[in-house]
């Protein structure tokens, strides 16, 4: 059921989720929101945690750093973290 309330989540870019995410945050930390509102913006903030950490995730795959050469010059790239 909360699936099926946060599936517009799914499509939203990580800025849009992020300014949700604090919204409810704000609404939460003021304490005046009733308990079974409080549940449902909870369950909508986890959703769109886990999104904002898919979309994170998926950028630092394609993050690459500049290799240099001995005189500084680039040379190409390699994953972040190389292993």
């Amino acid at each position: 059921m909360a699936d099926e309330a946060n599936e517009d989540v799914k499509a939203m870019s990580f800025e849009q989720a992020l300014d949700a995410l604090e919204k409810i945050v704000d609404d939460l930390e003021r304490g005046d929101v009733p308990l079974d509102q409080s549940i449902k913006i909870y369950e909508r903030g986890e959703a769109l945690k886990a999104h904002c950490d898919r979309l994170l995730k998926a950028a630092e795959d394609k993050v690459e750093k500049i290799r240099l050469s001995r005189d500084g010059k680039p040379v190409g790239t390699e994953p972040l973290d190389a292993e």
